[in-house]
């Protein structure tokens, strides 16, 4: 009986490692389904505006704070069930919840209603990142897992592209309610597929050892404490949280800002703009988990954290030349030179804390992680922009969005500090383990 058990093991592992490309790129097409649907709101927020009758501050909650809330507080359970239950499942019925939802927003007669679809949106979503980062985990060894977690990304970064080129495009010819339609429904048929052919791994096949014999399942708060008590983790939330809150600003109201400040149509931003921008951010996304895994296996897994704090300090002149200069042509060019360095912290950020984190708590970590980068990121970021530009209003009038933006982005130095620390701690935790191998 115990051959056949241990033969049965075998054939699943050796399944789930045969399907990993596939598994991967479901999970990349969940997460891009997720942008997607996320993103769309951002190219339409001018007719929504209009047709409406809404403030900034309202534009940005419900970009920000209204989303983010319910999608980063349910990650907590969601983790908990992940790291118990089939991450496959839960993937698949997030999947069908939010893009029902994302599609029913174009239903919203009012600030209320589209308010309280936002938030189911935000509920389903909160179903997809936790599991998806234990599988990958699980699927890839610590030398490879930052280019799978690049990968992975590539959802952030193509979502957001195609969610404003097909929500402007269509928007354009049909109106805003049939755009947020047509980017919602096809992630209902994108679930059926997930629950039939993804595979879920063994927990902790991929990494070196023996597997420990099961252990009780950590408490929420202890997974807060493990987490807490790792100073590198500690930085390094605090740096993909601080750099995440900058982003969503600039995707949440990018769009917006160069239809008020740089005078191109929203038909324009979304034919021109949004698939080129979406190139040089999957192109910065691959690179930079890509050249972490190198310089991991060269130098130390380490070296992976000052790689973000390279790039993402190279990116901030060209984020400010692009909110600051007027003429539309250099500005944009600066925007796509911006971009290249830009997403480059998603893999080795995400790995790094994958990494750090104990096998049986690797999606509670990953939860713990994005409820701080969502409530303070995604909840803040936006919902900032939209505050400060109607605060700044009186004294810059239509201009107060771009100033808005110029505040958020100074705030970079401030995360690469944080990512400068954590290789710190990081490479001092190697060196005294390879002297006690010694």
């Amino acid at each position: 009986m115990a051959t056949a058990l241990k033969t049965h093991s075998d054939i699943a592992d050796s399944l789930a490692m045969k399907r990993r490309g596939l598994t991967l790129t479901l999970l990349t097409l969940t997460y891009f389904f997720s942008y997607m649907d996320r993103q769309i709101l951002a190219i339409l927020l001018e007719r929504i505006k209009t047709d409406l009758v809404l403030t900034d501050t309202q534009l940005g909650l419900l970009s920000g704070l209204v989303f983010a809330i319910f999608y980063a507080t349910l990650g907590i359970p969601v983790a908990r069930l992940a790291d118990r239950t089939s991450r496959r499942n839960i993937i698949a019925v997030s999947l069908t919840i939010w893009s029902a939802m994302t599609a029913m927003c174009g239903l919203a007669q009012n600030f209320t209603q589209l308010m309280l679809l936002r938030i189911g949106v935000g509920i389903g979503e909160a179903g997809s990142s936790p599991p998806s980062h234990s599988i990958i985990a699980d699927l890839y060894p610590p030398e490879k897992r930052a280019g799978a977690m690049a990968v992975y990304s590539l959802g952030v970064v193509l979502g957001a592209g195609f969610g404003t080129l097909i929500g402007g495009v269509v928007a354009h010819s049909y109106g805003w309610r049939v755009a947020m339609m047509t980017v919602g429904l096809p992630g209902i048929a994108l679930a059926v597929l997930v629950r039939l052919f993804m595979v879920e791994p063994r927990r902790g096949l991929s990494d070196a050892g023996p597997v420990a014999a099961p252990a009780p399942m950590p408490s929420v708060a202890q997974g807060f404490a493990s987490m807490w008590a790792s100073a590198p983790a500690r930085h390094l939330v605090v740096g993909v949280t601080l750099t995440s809150m900058i982003g969503y600003a600039l995707t949440g109201w990018g769009p917006s800002f160069m239809q008020r400040s740089l005078g191109i149509s929203m038909l324009d931003v979304s034919r021109y703009i949004a698939l080129p921008g979406a190139l040089f951010g999957a192109i910065s996304a691959l690179a930079g988990g890509k050249i972490a895994d190198v310089l991991a296996k060269r130098h130390g897994l380490h070296v992976q954290s000052w790689v973000v704090l390279v790039m993402k300090g190279l990116s901030l002149p060209f984020a400010l030349a692009f909110y600051l200069i007027d003429v539309p042509a250099i500005a944009i060019g600066s925007y796509f030179i911006y971009l290249i360095f830009a997403n480059s912290y998603l893999g080795p950020s995400f790995a790094l804390i994958q990494h750090l984190a104990p096998l049986k708590t690797r999606a509670m970590w990953a939860a713990i992680t994005l409820l701080v980068i969502n409530l303070v990121g995604l909840g803040l970021g936006p919902t900032m922009v939209g505050w400060l530009s109607d605060l700044l209003k009186p004294t810059f009038g239509e201009e107060s969005l771009r100033y808005a933006l110029v505040i958020i982005v100074m705030m970079t130095p401030w995360a690469l500090y944080h990512y400068w620390r954590a290789g710190v701690l990081l490479k001092r935790a190697e060196d005294q383990a390879a002297l006690a191998a010694a």
